[in-house]
């Protein structure tokens, strides 16, 4: 079950974290992967490990934002693999702050990375998807915020929102392509994002803080990328070929049980 076999995915961060997670699970279910990173560096390395383990990866050097960047991009991986049959949309930024401290230009960031990237990256790929005329699955990353008032966090949940109704909007439109859409809304996720963001900000508190922020979640602890991961791949497989437009969140009991 869930076997990606010689099926082409995209995904969007495959560099590290969640998207690490994903790239690696894609390709030893048998998905040829291609990883779009700013960090060529990073996702080098993920490739070079998916190899080492029998798999097929590509890295390429790609900003979301950009939409002529996204573009060649997409069409480099066609010359290269034939088709697209999955996109994950992974990508995306942080930002602390409510209204009165986020600036236009915080918001513009924002806003260009993780909303103007998935639709870049989710308009190219339905193109492509149409055009090969055997459907496909397009999943983002959504997040509890997206649902939720979470403090602070202004600008990172209203661009969170829009990924969902981005979603609803894509599933609605393409079911007679047979294009599925869905989204995945994790709580905190224990990724190298989370200990550089203690390191920067709590010297020397890093554990304490660790700690307090996990204990956010009912279930007492932080998810796992592997664990986002195999959610990803369910929604991706043929298995999931009953589900679209839907909002699935994996958050220890973050949203149904905080009281």
């Amino acid at each position: 079950m869930f076997e990606l076999t010689d099926k082409v995915a995209i995904v969007t961060g495959g560099g590290s974290g969640i998207g690490e997670a994903i790239s690696k699970l894609f390709a030893k279910s048998g998905a040829i992967v291609h990883i779009l990173e700013l960090n060529t560096e990073k996702a080098s390395e993920v490739v070079h490990s998916i190899e080492d383990t029998g798999g097929k990866a590509y890295a390429h050097s790609c900003d979301v934002s950009d939409n002529a960047s996204v573009e060649k991009v997409f069409k480099d991986i066609v010359e290269v693999s034939g088709q697209i049959n999955i996109t994950v949309n992974n990508a995306g930024i942080a930002h602390i702050g409510n209204i009165e401290t986020t600036t236009p230009e915080d918001l513009d960031k924002i806003y260009s990375v993780n909303i103007k990237g998935i639709f870049n990256c989710a308009h190219h790929s339905v193109v492509q998807m149409k055009k090969q005329g055997k459907g496909g699955v397009i999943l983002n990353m959504a997040s509890v915020a997206s649902v939720l008032g979470i403090s602070d966090r202004f600008a990172y949940s209203m661009s969170k929102g829009a990924v969902i109704t981005m979603t609803y909007s894509i599933a609605k439109d393409y079911l007679n392509e047979k294009i599925r859409c869905n989204c995945i809304g994790p709580a905190r996720v224990h990724t190298p994002f989370v200990d550089g963001f203690l390191a920067k900000n709590y010297p020397g508190k890093e554990q304490e803080m660790f700690e307090k922020l996990s204990a956010t979640q009912p279930i007492g602890r932080m998810g796992k990328p592997e664990e986002i991961a195999a959610l990803a791949l369910y929604l991706c497989s043929d298995e999931a070929g009953f589900i679209t437009g839907s909002f699935y969140p994996i958050d220890g009991g973050f949203i149904t049980l905080n009281t």
